[in-house]
């Protein structure tokens, strides 16, 4: 019985307190309505206190409902969280942005072919998708069932970022007025997961300059740079869906392992990647400061060398000897090689061999885009560079420029291009080259 009272007293006190909160909070809703008729039902005083309550509840379930809903158990968010993304993102912004959305139907006996090239696919431990449907996603574990399979997470660009910011005509080079810097394009999330495979599927606008896609190339920069992050010795492979061929300057001829189709399997060397992205992702910033202090590179001497091209137009011939002399006086002992055609005279060679160049005698080739006569009618010429594979690195200058100080250091760079927004004029003072076959077959369409 003691403990049957002893028991009772404590409800008593509870519902005693609960009493006196309740007249506590029934004062405090007079005292806010003390000017006005009392008229208010029961049930609308008791609401002063029952509403905030209520929303709390709702926030807590609310909440707790979208954190067990974004992380849930590791194997599922592996597998699921690209679609799940998908979901937040048409929650709260309402759709997919439409610049990153394809409509290239895969052909999944394609990628079986290309995959198939992979070797033993029980050796793929994970497999990155970036862009890929849900449907699409289904298929590749379908596909690639012992492999485990990460929806790539990458938020858009801004929607104001257009090609022209990236690739603008004009940047205050010598820093007068600004410091040029580039806009920046999201990275994607940062994985532990060890990654073997990384398949992106890239929009592919059926206009003029499919290529200057930001969405386009904001995907293939995502997925360089996932690979770029791995830090094991394993190999690692990038698949694209695309009705067009990826980047070349980031994705090479030389690392394409097979195409199918609307597939390409490529193999690169990672830690030329890395270096590739630690440029600008166009021209809109320089690469090398203006004032930056003079670099020292061994590098290779046998397999580099400056190059210049000489087409119709002997006047050039006088530039090209200053050049090479400012290019020896500059302390570079690297070869001199010199592309001519045939409208060069036996005697404008025998005096470019003189200054120091070795003369390549090449069949120019006409820019289809320029006019009869005109000063760029032959400037496709210099494709012809790409066949010096005697060379692995070239630094061409225009048969018009001084070298006024070493410029060895760029062989260190590599190949790379960030041109104007021009289809017909042939942006190159200076360019580094790589010279290969496959690279110059692209350049006519057979690649």
């Amino acid at each position: 019985m003691g403990g049957a009272q002893g028991s009772v007293e404590p409800r008593h006190r509870l519902s005693s307190s609960i009493e006196d909160l309740y007249k506590r909070r029934l004062t405090r809703c007079k005292v806010k309505g003390a000017g006005k008729p009392f008229n208010i039902p029961i049930q609308d005083r008791s609401s002063c206190f029952k509403f905030p309550l209520i929303k709390l509840v709702l926030v807590v379930i609310i909440g707790g409902t979208m954190v067990s809903f974004l992380y849930s158990p590791d194997v599922d968010q592996l597998s699921h969280s690209g679609s799940r993304q998908n979901f937040v993102n048409r929650w709260i912004w309402g759709g997919l942005d439409p610049r990153y959305v394809s409509d290239l139907d895969v052909n999944w006996d394609d990628v079986m072919k290309v995959i198939e090239k992979l070797g033993e696919r029980n050796d793929y431990q994970g497999v990155g998708l970036l862009n890929f449907n849900n449907s699409e996603i289904s298929y590749w574990k379908h596909l690639m069932p012992d492999a485990t399979h990460v929806a790539l997470q990458l938020d858009y660009a801004d929607k104001n970022m257009t090609w022209d910011s990236l690739y603008p005509e004009w940047i205050d080079e010598e820093q007068e007025k600004e410091v040029p810097v580039c806009p920046s394009l999201p990275k994607p999330e940062t994985l532990r997961k060890r990654l073997d495979l990384i398949a992106v599927k890239l929009p592919c606008r059926n206009e003029v300059n499919w290529s200057r896609d930001v969405a386009r190339l904001h995907l293939q920069l995502a997925a360089a740079s996932l690979a770029a992050s791995a830090k094991g010795l394993y190999p690692i492979h990038l698949l694209f869906i695309t009705e067009r061929f990826p980047i070349p300057n980031l994705f090479t001829c030389k690392e394409l392992v097979v195409r199918d189709g609307n597939v390409w399997l490529y193999k690169p060397d990672v830690n030329v990647l890395r270096d590739k992205l630690q440029l600008p992702v166009g021209s809109c910033e320089l690469s090398l400061p203006l004032q930056d202090r003079e670099r020292v590179y061994s590098g290779n001497p046998q397999r580099e060398a400056y190059a210049t091209i000489l087409h119709s137009a002997h006047v050039y011939v006088c530039g090209a000897i200053a050049a090479a002399q400012s290019i020896r006086l500059s302390g570079s002992t690297r070869d001199l090689v010199i592309l001519v055609d045939e409208t060069i005279s036996v005697y404008h060679r025998s005096g470019l061999e003189k200054a120091g160049w070795k003369i390549r005698t090449i069949q120019r080739i006409r820019n289809p885009k320029a006019e009869k006569d005109a000063y760029n009618e032959w400037n496709y010429s210099k494709f012809r560079l790409w066949q010096l594979t005697d060379y692995d690195k070239i630094i061409f200058i225009d048969a018009d420029l001084l070298i006024l100080r070493n410029i060895d250091f760029l062989f260190g760079m590599p190949e790379i291009s960030a041109t104007g927004n021009n289809a017909t004029l042939f942006n190159s003072g200076v360019m580094v080259i790589e010279p290969s076959n496959c690279t110059f077959q692209s350049f006519d369409g057979t690649y």
